[in-house]
């Protein structure tokens, strides 16, 4: 566009075009952004809580929304079907046309300038205030090469007439050099030439150039045969593919017949059916051996074999040709097809990845509880991105023909579909899948990285801690840790993946031994705290599925992933029953503990606790 000389009417018409060209690629983005910025806006603040509080679960609240992204999503539809052929057609008939406008002559300094056709310009120096030319050299190869002139000058000015069809180049103090043949062809030695020059003060020379910004018909793109799918609605596109794959089918029929009876193979089709392969056969029957082909050429004279190999060469090669010739018409009849193909799903694509863009960012936005426009637009753009790559990943192996239309289009919802589902899954459950102190606990737990307790001595305590229950707890709870280590320390195979009351038995373990401790950590004695801080933080049983589901019963009968699972989880096992050992040993020390200390102090608490 640059340097064309269009008007801004010109200019604004086709960034409308390209405006609303780009809205089916928009679409997606801003109902991704929009529903990231709303649904992040009310869980942070609070307002996301306060309805699912009131009983409205997640899918209630995005209720009234999916119905508007729905209704978004057929519109967007009937636009991909029935008003991008017509933008599509005027912009690239416009852009086309802009393309082929003549630009506004704009001669660079020490350089020859080729834009004017027929002619190559040098300019040495030019005045941009005056638009005089400086030092000007010019060849004219307008009437051809061998008519070339070439004119020298001191000085020029370049003007155009006022329809801007032609150019006014008017030269002063200069020579033109042009080869004499006066109309005839003649033949000269070539050490000599002959030529005309011509000197002169003033010399005006007209020079036909078209600058004016000429439209082309639409009938440009609806007329071209590789183009017109950007112009077709869906059914334009269905009839247009199943009329070009009948012309493929039938060329292809044509092919083959014509490769089964060409040339060299030919001769074949010339004997009887009886008489084909006579000659092997009857010397099979006779135990003759018959000569190879090589053995028979090998008894012909030099010239003779020279002959026959140019020969058979010559219909290789001209077979190979013609044969290359067509298989281009059909690659280019079948990249055409897929070009329709692609426009064809396009129609629905786009209107489904607004539905799977809008069960991404609603879902997301509740998880990560970030409104405003920061997050929202990172996320939104990593997304799109990520989108961005694989929905064109699938369009180019579709319009190569690597992968198959529907799958190829289709690429980027196959990969956006899951984690639509996932996420909405997980915003349905409150799920903390974005929460960092989930992965650094996983991680944790993966490479056994302990946890460590930190109990600090309160300055104000309210509820002070009884002793004597505390007592009475830690012995039940060595009584469960017993019951546990006995069952669980060593169990089978089956047993793993049937028997759940071992998840029970731990978690009321941890949450008994979580209670203890909860109430020794009001203590306000250092020695109390000390000992609760070296109790070991328990971990859950590692179990890839809830112990007599369903999924966990097909693992079990799947016996190499059963026992792939069950070894991975071996280490964590043993680990539980270390800690449960560890705790047992601590809950003996503790009780000595309190015994000790207050017997000593003669307290009546000692007594409770005997």
């Amino acid at each position: 566009m640059v340097g064309k000389g269009l008007g801004l009417n010109v200019l604004g018409e086709m960034f409308l075009y390209a405006a609303l060209n780009l809205i089916p690629l928009a679409l997606p983005l801003s109902i991704l952004l929009a529903s990231l910025m709303v649904f992040g806006s009310l869980g942070e603040n609070l307002e996301l809580l306060a309805i699912k509080s009131a009983g409205i679960p997640l899918l209630g609240i995005m209720k009234p929304l999916i119905i508007l992204i729905f209704s978004i999503s057929v519109g967007a539809f009937f636009f991909q079907n029935n008003a991008i052929p017509i933008i599509q057609t005027k912009f690239y008939t416009l852009l086309i046309s802009i393309r082929q406008a003549s630009p506004e002559l704009d001669i660079p300094e020490g350089v020859f300038y080729k834009e004017i056709e027929g002619y190559n310009l040098y300019v040495e120096h030019k005045d941009r205030e005056t638009g005089m030319l400086y030092d000007v050299l010019i060849y004219d190869i307008a009437s051809g090469f061998n008519n070339m002139a070439v004119i020298v000058c001191d000085s020029a000015r370049m003007s155009s007439n006022e329809d801007k069809t032609m150019l006014i180049f008017t030269m002063y103090s200069g020579q033109q050099f042009q080869n004499w043949n006066q109309g005839k062809t003649v033949r000269y030695d070539q050490d000599f030439v002959p030529y005309s020059r011509e000197n002169f003060r003033e010399k005006v020379m007209m020079i036909p150039y078209d600058a004016n910004f000429s439209r082309m018909g639409e009938d440009v793109i609806e007329g071209s045969s590789t183009s017109n799918y950007v112009s077709k609605n869906l059914s334009k596109l269905s009839v247009s593919i199943d009329s070009m794959k009948h012309i493929l089918d039938s060329v292809n029929i044509v092919d083959r017949n014509m490769m089964k009876n060409y040339s060299y193979l030919s001769f074949r089709s010339g004997y009887p059916n009886d008489k084909k392969d006579s000659v092997i056969t009857a010397s099979i029957n006779s135990g003759v051996i018959v000569p190879s082909p090589d053995t028979l050429l090998q008894s012909k004279e030099l010239h003779e074999q020279s002959s026959i190999m140019q020969n058979a060469f010559m219909k290789a090669d001209n077979n190979s040709n013609e044969f290359l010739f067509k298989s281009l018409n059909k690659t280019t009849t079948q990249k055409t097809i897929n070009r329709h193909w692609v426009e064809w799903h396009r129609k629905f694509t786009i209107p489904f990845t607004c539905l799977i863009f809008f069960f991404i960012g609603a879902p997301l936005g509740s998880i990560v509880r970030k409104g405003g426009l920061g997050t929202p637009i990172v996320i939104s753009v990593i997304l799109f991105i990520i989108y961005y790559i694989v929905d064109n990943v699938g369009y180019k192996m579709t319009r190569d023909g690597v992968w198959e239309h529907w799958f190829g289009m289709w690429f980027s919802a196959l990969i956006l579909l899951p984690i639509g589902v996932f996420l909405t899954y997980k915003a349905m459950n409150d799920s903390v899948i974005l929460n960092v102190d989930t992965y650094t606990s996983f991680i944790k737990r993966l490479f056994f990285i302990r946890e460590k307790r930190k109990y600090s001595a309160k300055s104000v305590v309210i509820d002070k801690p009884n002793y004597s229950e505390i007592s009475t707890e830690l012995s039940f709870l060595n009584e469960k840790i017993n019951s546990y280590i006995e069952n669980y320390s060593i169990f089978s195979y089956k047993k793993y993946w049937t028997d759940s009351s071992y998840d029970d038995e731990l978690y009321s373990i941890k949450r008994d031994l979580e209670n203890i401790l909860g109430q020794l950590s009001n203590s306000s004695y250092h020695d109390e705290l000390k000992k609760a801080e070296e109790y070991p933080v328990i971990i859950k049983n590692v179990r890839p599925f809830k112990a007599n589901s369903l999924p966990a019963k097909l693992s079990m009968f799947i016996f190499p992933i059963g026992i792939i699972l069950r070894t991975l989880s071996i280490p964590f096992d043993l680990r539980i029953i270390n800690d449960l050992k560890t705790t047992k040993r601590l809950n003996g020390e503790l009780d000595a503990l309190l015994h000790n200390k207050y017997a000593r102090d003669g307290s009546t608490t000692a007594l409770n606790l005997n």
